[in-house]
């Protein structure tokens, strides 16, 4: 049932905790884990055109560190996994790798911060509303 995997990661606090349920689930279905980790564009509104790109590129770098993290930790646990860095609204884009990449299920926290839930919506729910397969949130007393 479960073959491909997508853990999407904020790189939060949390997110350890997420991985685990993620790596869990790929080595009970022996499923290949797909690890993305995407740049919020919406971040880059508020700054000055000078910072955008120098900005840009730490948060790229800070999730390209995440990334090579959980895949590195997954294969040391037995799990084929890949990871991949996109930039954009992030429920946009893990619905986009999922429809792409043919992915069974995914794997995501929970844990927005009040802006995001308040002002723009929580990308879970966006995820959980608009995904073409199961989601699993996992919420930060999990």
């Amino acid at each position: 049932m479960y073959e491909s995997i997508l853990f999407a990661t904020d790189r939060s606090e949390h997110a350890d905790r997420v991985e685990e349920h993620a790596f869990d689930i790929a080595a009970t279905r022996d499923a290949t884990l797909h690890v993305l980790s995407v740049v919020d564009d919406r971040a880059f509104l508020v700054l000055d055109d000078n910072r955008v790109e120098e900005v840009r590129q730490e948060l790229e770098e800070e999730a390209l560190t995440a990334i090579d993290d959980a895949v590195t930790n997954a294969q040391e646990q037995g799990i084929e996994a890949t990871g991949d860095v996109d930039i954009g609204h992030p429920a946009e884009c893990i619905v986009d790798y999922v429809e792409n990449n043919d992915i069974d299920l995914v794997v995501m926290g929970t844990s927005g911060d009040s802006y995001e839930r308040n002002v723009v919506g929580s990308v879970s729910q966006r995820v959980v509303e608009t995904a073409p397969v199961p989601v699993l949130t996992v919420g930060l007393d999990a």
